[in-house]
């Protein structure tokens, strides 16, 4: 047996859920957990990223990567050490933003649109 994601988002996929459980062999193991970020998700924030980093020059000398834990400590993660956005100063960095539920990644994507507004970028998408 292979490893499985299923969303529950209806009763029949619930139920397959269940059946998969009973039928699983021993030392087989069952994670449940929230949903993580969409593939849109995924590209609206590299998107974002990109116009920010094209349009404004204090965001260049950072690699895409560097960008987006700088706004993920913005929202509250963190571990390695980069300069805060506004001001002085620096934070630790390292947080995993594929570990972000959808919630989290869509206040992740509001959080650069905020920033990227108060510093006048213009969006692609």
């Amino acid at each position: 047996m292979s490893r499985l994601t299923i969303p529950l988002r209806t009763q029949r996929q619930r139920e397959h859920a269940k059946r998969l459980i009973d039928k699983a062999p021993d030392n087989f193991v069952m994670r449940l957990a929230e949903e993580t970020r969409s593939d849109r998700q995924n590209r609206a924030l590299w998107g974002k990223i990109k116009d920010i980093r094209a349009q404004l020059p204090d965001m260049q000398a950072y690699s895409p990567e560097d960008c987006k834990l700088r706004f993920m400590n913005a929202l509250g993660a963190e571990m390695r050490f980069l300069p805060v956005l506004e001001g002085q100063g620096s934070f630790p960095v390292g947080y995993r933003s594929s570990t972000l539920t959808v919630e989290q990644f869509g206040l992740l994507l509001e959080l650069i649109s905020e920033y990227g507004a108060r510093n006048g970028v213009q969006f692609s998408e």
